[in-house]
């Protein structure tokens, strides 16, 4: 062996643990009324069986909450939380599966309103069916 690598002492992991949780996270991530907020509207439209699945990423300035028709899928909606834009058009952004923004707000209830929601079990059917008019046209 003709080189060596130096070793460092760290010393005590629970030091080491200590001085990581001094630090605040600089991640930007959901809070509890937030997610409560969402997580009504997707478990709505779960139980309408539109949405399947969701996921949840946390970054240095933003935060996306991403909803899923099929988990292998891409992300119908995708729902941001960027604190940097606060002050102007709003921080949070409904964001289509095409990258366009439908809706940006400083009020996340207002901003998912953009969502169209299914009125009491309403169904799409076969053209003619159910309609006593056009069944007597027949």
């Amino acid at each position: 062996m003709s080189q060596s690598k130096s070793l460092q002492f760290v010393g005590n992991a629970y030091d080491l643990e200590k001085q990581s949780a001094a630090r605040p996270s600089k991640l930007t991530m959901w809070t509890r009324q937030e997610l409560d907020i969402i997580l009504s509207l997707y478990g709505r439209h779960v139980a309408d069986g539109l949405w399947r699945d969701y996921g949840i990423d946390a970054m240095k300035d933003l935060a996306v909450f991403s909803i899923f028709k099929r988990a292998h899928d891409h992300p119908l909606y995708r729902i941001e939380k960027s604190p940097s834009l606060h002050k102007r058009q709003g921080m949070y952004a409904l964001v289509n599966s095409h990258g366009h923004v439908l809706k940006r707000g400083h009020d996340l209830t207002q901003v998912l309103k953009a969502i169209k929601t299914k009125k009491g079990g309403e169904r799409k059917s076969k053209k003619g069916a159910g309609n006593p008019r056009l069944l007597n046209q027949i």
